[in-house]
């Protein structure tokens, strides 16, 4: 178990989506430049809000020649139930057992204030984002996972090394999707 890191290669592992792909990052990713977001749960309507957009964006990434893999807490049964009226061009992964979040050190907050970010520069990001999720209509569906949940962000490249990796350090320390591909 280990910190991805700009440079390294992603390793190999196996990951079940909401769809029912059972699929592997060598036979799956490795030759495809690939996003993986990693967020909390489904019915997060912050979590929703970036699906929302990654969807709404998707067609930016493949000009780019770029998939994404979105990896949730979230069981498949209800991301499938919550999506269902949703046009998502891309897998979500699901993981709740949490076994990507554990293999790759993805941390959880300590309290609610370290979740939300002390930096007023981060509050300011998780409050807008919140308030756009909200003009979506999102509303707070079911608790998943681990609530404390920080969030990752990581490309591969068609090698399979990564080029990008970020780990938020607050709920909303992560790019949205707009900034990501500014970087791809």
């Amino acid at each position: 178990m280990a910190k991805l890191h700009i440079g390294e290669m992603l390793p190999d592992f196996a990951f079940s989506t909401a769809n029912g792909k059972n699929m592997t990052v060598a036979k799956d990713v490795i030759g495809k430049k690939t996003v993986f977001w990693v967020i909390r749960y489904i019915g997060c309507t912050i979590c929703r809000y970036d699906v929302h957009m990654l969807a709404q964006l998707y067609p930016q990434f493949e000009a780019k020649d770029t998939e994404v893999l979105v990896v949730m807490q979230s069981d498949p049964a209800i991301v499938r139930e919550e999506l269902k009226e949703a046009n998502i061009p891309f897998e979500i992964v699901c993981d709740p057992e949490m076994k990507i979040y554990k293999q790759f050190e993805i941390p959880c907050a300590a309290d609610k204030a370290e979740l939300g970010g002390k930096d007023p520069a981060l509050l300011q990001r998780l409050q807008v984002k919140s308030a756009a999720a909200k003009e979506c209509g999102f509303v707070h569906g079911a608790y998943e996972g681990d609530e404390m949940q920080l969030p990752a962000v990581w490309v591969v490249e068609k090698d399979g090394k990564l080029s990008y990796v970020k780990y938020g350090e607050a709920v909303a320390d992560i790019p949205t999707p707009a900034e990501l591909l500014e970087t791809l």
